[in-house]
């Protein structure tokens, strides 16, 4: 099988070689505007890895995982769905991750699936998500945190998230939230423990609210310091780390187990570059299998998450679970 990666970055480095040594895929064909960038990558990962030409999806391209910076992936994924061709996204962009739900009646007619927003948050958080609503008769609330960035791109999309107005869900209605506001005390896994959280442009709720009928409430919150909030109406003040250090996520549910309510806590910890990779080619692979029904849809829509949460956890990607108190309010 021939998969196509856009982008060569933190992430999509990562996931090539995250597809090259999964044993079901024979050839990786990995581009990027950066052709010197791509020429370092597949020397680094050898054979199974080419450098790849132009914007044409080749007719032996059996997906497509599109892995570049924000506001640039909605016009790769059409370009697949219209060759016939299933995309994995990693966008974590608000506007841009709204404009790849779009493409869903595209999508339909062409009878191909894109899956949006594939990376650590969202992805791993509406995996995480999907399998701990499997203990609930009735989820109310779905509340998930995210601290951590990975490559250059990813720093620039949280930098510009704090400044821009985020969305909540609530009461069945979408909800505007300043960005930088509502700060939360939220823990994390060890050892990234406790981190002050905040609203931002996060698209987090758009992907969970279609795949939990009824929910009342969704919010999404990121790390930040200080200095992140008073900096972020300004350009980065330096040039971002070429990838973050440890990051982690955090999913918490609540609802009903027959006449009790509970709650739910679920977690993971890792380089963010290297979670969303994995999360990426797991979810490629699942696509290859013909998991997936046509559509453009996130994670937390996949049926039998447990599949993906397996094959993440072999990929070194474990997830945690937890009991305590809500800290949302």
């Amino acid at each position: 099988m021939r998969v196509m990666v856009i982008g060569a970055g933190a992430t999509g480095a990562r996931v090539a070689r995250q597809l090259r040594s999964s044993g079901h895929v024979s050839t990786v064909e990995l581009h990027d505007s950066d052709t010197e960038r791509v020429r370092r990558v597949v020397r680094s990962l050898g054979s199974g890895v080419v450098s790849g030409a132009g914007q044409v999806v080749s007719d032996d391209t059996e997906a497509v995982v599109v892995a570049t910076p924000s506001g640039t992936q909605v016009a790769w994924a059409r370009r697949a769905v219209q060759a016939g061709v299933p995309v994995v996204t990693t966008s974590d962009d608000l506007s841009e991750v709204r404009r790849l739900l779009e493409v869903d009646q595209e999508a339909r007619y062409h009878g191909v699936p894109v899956l949006v927003g594939a990376g650590f948050m969202p992805g791993l958080t509406g995996l995480l998500a999907r399998h701990a609503a499997a203990e609930f008769d009735e989820v109310d609330e779905i509340h998930v945190a995210k601290v951590g960035t990975g490559g250059p791109a990813c720093a620039r999309q949280h930098h510009g998230a704090l400044r821009s107005s985020g969305l909540d869900w609530r009461d069945g209605r979408w909800t505007k939230r300043s960005g930088g506001s509502g700060r939360e005390l939220v823990w994390f896994p060890d050892p990234v423990a406790g981190q002050d959280c905040y609203r931002g442009a996060l698209p987090d709720a758009l992907l969970l609210v279609p795949a939990f009928p009824g929910v009342s409430r969704v919010t999404a919150r990121v790390a930040a310091t200080r200095r992140d909030r008073l900096t972020s109406p300004l350009p980065m003040l330096r040039r971002p780390h070429p990838e973050g250090n440890v990051g982690a996520v955090r999913v918490e549910i609540r609802g009903l187990v027959g006449s009790e309510r509970k709650v739910s806590v679920l977690g993971a910890t890792e380089r963010p570059a290297v979670a969303a990779g994995a999360v990426a080619a797991a979810a490629t692979v699942h696509v290859l299998d013909g998991q997936c029904e046509p559509g453009a849809y996130g994670l937390a829509e996949i049926e039998r998450p447990e599949v993906l949460l397996g094959d993440l956890r072999d990929r070194g990607v474990t997830p945690m679970k937890f009991e305590g108190l809500s800290i949302f309010t």
